[in-house]
């Protein structure tokens, strides 16, 4: 009786061990295949950014991916990607905030890019400029970007990454965000000045299209109520009196807009 469970036994693990050497043999042919098959096609998809804020083309990414290949993508052996020595060198440019590459079973490279979104263009004190994301990293200029964004001017010229500097640019990317998203006040508002009147306080002011005053609008809280008061003052107080009257108008107060005439 034992004799007859050691046999089984000996019978299983020969079957096992078949088993397994021609998965083995099986996988590693597959893998021989795959690096002597060669690139068929590329299929690059960018995401995270609207049309009008799209900064990336096809051609900037294949630019990088040839330059990583040593030459044309398509025809090249499999062997020569490195997939991940690929996804940081896409990842190097500042515009990239994320990429992923992977050969699908037809051997077409996919090249999936999501781009970092530009909000606001910035200022400082000193003259420099950058561009925000909206994750509120700085990016540098770019002959490539020709689209419309709030201008911020007064950012202090030596921020720290310190909380109030953070804190600001949070404010910034809110104030910019909303405007973006309202045609009217997309239209009205040509710039944000950033005041800071000391190191624990900070608030915007607007210089509209439209008219020769000018907005105080404090921080970014409550910023939708500012606005609704702001159009309010628009739509009743100017037909009435007209913009050319008032030389500021300041909305930084619950429930009250401050208009000071000429």
């Amino acid at each position: 009786m034992n004799t007859r469970k050691t046999i089984r036994k000996i019978l299983f693990a020969c079957l096992w061990l078949t088993i397994g050497t021609c998965m083995l043999l099986l996988l590693m042919a597959a893998i021989g295949k795959q690096q002597n098959e060669t690139c068929k096609d590329v299929e690059i998809s960018i995401t995270g950014a609207p049309d009008d804020k799209q900064v990336l083309q096809d051609k900037d990414i294949l630019k990088l991916l040839k330059a990583a290949t040593n030459g044309p993508v398509v025809g090249q052996s499999r062997k020569r990607f490195d997939l991940w020595k690929m996804e940081k060198l896409l990842e190097g440019n500042m515009w990239v905030k994320d990429a992923r590459i992977y050969f699908d079973n037809k051997d077409v490279l996919h090249v999936k890019v999501e781009q970092r979104q530009p909000m606001a263009r910035v200022f400082t004190t000193g003259g420099k400029s950058f561009y925000l994301d909206e994750s509120g990293q700085v990016m540098h200029l770019s002959d490539q970007l020709k689209i419309s964004l709030p201008v911020f001017t007064g950012f202090p010229e030596k921020a720290k990454p310190g909380r109030t500097d953070s804190l600001i640019i949070k404010d910034m990317l809110t104030l910019s965000e909303y405007i973006q998203n309202d045609k009217f006040w997309n239209a009205q508002i040509g710039q944000v000045d950033v005041v800071i009147p000391n190191a624990k306080e900070w608030g915007f002011e607007l210089v509209p299209v439209v008219g020769n005053h000018l907005i105080k609008l404090g921080d970014a809280n409550n910023i939708e109520q500012k606005f609704n008061r702001l159009y309010q003052f628009y739509r009743q107080v100017v037909p009435r009196a007209g913009l050319e009257k008032y030389k500021i108008v300041d909305v930084r107060f619950a429930g009250q807009v401050v208009a000071e005439k000429k």
